[in-house]
């Protein structure tokens, strides 16, 4: 059963009680994340979720991790294009702990300069780490064409030049500005009473700063053609990442865009997956992914492959979306996405983390929750004609985009194929 309460100051609760389960997972939610920040300030909100583990007034970093690792549980946090997240899990009967630490990290923190400084160090140590591994890499080479001069198109991290830019008082200042409490929500799930967590978290409500929830500048494409980029490196293998602007979690194309995508290449049922892995062997593994954002979205097909299987990879690929757009979709095609995608919520919401997480999203992403039931009740609703609609409103070139981290020392000729995306044929 899930519940909403409204604080003064503007702060929301959501909560789920579930009674049979022996655990209790809490996230402490902000909706600013990396599309929030200016171009000189790329990665502060990453750097800020990092300070929240390294000491508070109260506490230090190892009292902090001890606080909840000490009572058999476990702490993270994450921070992604529109949101911050800091959330831990425990048995359910260490609900006032949990809250008490997390309320803590994120209202109390010292943001010490010595701490700062050694943060600095380990960020850039992340990203160096990030910047090691194609896969990841050739994400971020394919957001930077996806959204030239915006921050979605910007490392989640930043950069060394941001990181080593990023004062005490810019951290600051970005938290004092943004991190109020009609951009902050906190969620539990689990084996909790509803009336009782609100009235815990109430009691703390004079901690959190007034404000308003922070805006983001909206994407504003003018892409004509598609973009082709690679990133020359070392490595035995090309990286490629092919994507497809699609729409905004609000559009209601997004259910189609769904069961596409699980058609597509979401899983070793699909197409991607049988032809170019199974058929063919060019690759060991090859997905597609979908992300849904306030104004855009996108879809990726991504896929490791030797030099050489390039084109081919990248013709099998293409003539996978045109096919979706110009030969009908077996029902059988459609029972097995949506039994998929159905199954998957139901399994995600089992958990309570996983039910926690899906409540922080609904609510940031939506200004409500839509329950599961509804959900999975529009996904029952699409046809294969809404399916092919979506395939054909995306799969064109001027909404394709191309990245590839490879040996190779100069593009080998693939715009043609882009080019020709969305034309009858394989």
């Amino acid at each position: 059963m899930h519940q909403v309460a409204h604080l003064p100051g503007g702060l929301t609760v959501v909560t789920a009680e579930m009674r049979h389960m022996a655990s209790l997972s809490l996230g402490v939610w902000i909706g600013v994340g990396g599309r929030h920040e200016p171009a000189q300030l790329n990665g502060v909100s990453h750097f800020i979720e990092h300070l929240f583990f390294k000491g508070t007034h109260k506490r230090t970093a190892r009292d902090i991790s001890q606080a909840v690792e000490g009572i058999g549980g476990y702490l993270n946090a994450f921070t992604s294009e529109e949101n911050t997240c800091v959330y831990s899990k425990a048995l359910a009967h260490r609900f006032d702990e949990l809250l008490e630490v997390l309320l803590d990290m994120v209202l109390r923190s010292r943001f010490d300069p010595a701490e700062i400084d050694k943060e600095r160090s380990v960020i850039k140590e992340e990203l160096a780490m990030y910047m090691d591994q194609p896969q990841q890499r050739v994400q971020e080479l394919l957001n930077s064409i996806q959204w030239p001069d915006h921050p979605l198109g910007r490392p989640l991290t930043g950069t060394e030049k941001t990181l080593d830019g990023l004062t005490r008082a810019e951290l600051l200042g970005f938290q004092h500005a943004n991190y109020t409490a009609p951009a902050m929500l906190i969620v539990a799930a689990g084996n909790l009473d509803a009336k009782e967590v609100v009235r815990a978290i109430a009691k703390r409500a004079r901690r959190f700063r007034p404000g308003k929830r922070p805006g983001f500048v909206p994407v504003d494409s003018q892409q004509a053609s598609p973009i082709i980029r690679l990133s020359r490196k070392s490595v035995e293998q090309t990286q490629l990442a092919l994507g497809v602007r699609t729409c905004s979690r609000h559009d209601e194309r997004r259910f189609a865009l769904r069961l596409l995508n699980t058609i597509l290449g979401e899983n070793m049922s699909s197409r991607l997956f049988q032809l170019v892995r199974e058929d063919h062997g060019l690759a060991y593994n090859i997905y597609s992914t979908l992300s849904f954002f306030d104004d855009t979205g996108d879809l990726v097909v991504s896929a490791g492959l030797e030099t050489e299987n390039l084109e081919k990879t990248l013709k099998l690929s293409l003539g996978e979306m045109n096919r979706l757009i110009h030969q009908p979709l077996g029902r059988g095609d459609l029972r097995r996405a949506r039994d998929y995608v159905i199954g998957q919520i139901d399994l995600t919401l089992e958990n309570t983390e996983s039910h926690m997480m899906w409540l922080g999203e609904q609510w940031l992403g939506y200004g409500r929750l839509s329950p599961a039931a509804e959900v999975k009740d529009r996904l029952a609703e699409v046809t294969t004609s809404e399916i092919r609609r979506a395939a054909a409103d995306f799969f064109r070139p001027e909404r394709l985009n191309l990245a590839l981290v490879t040996p190779l020392k100069r593009e080998p000729g693939l715009a043609p194929l882009l080019k020709r995306a969305g034309r009858p044929g394989r």
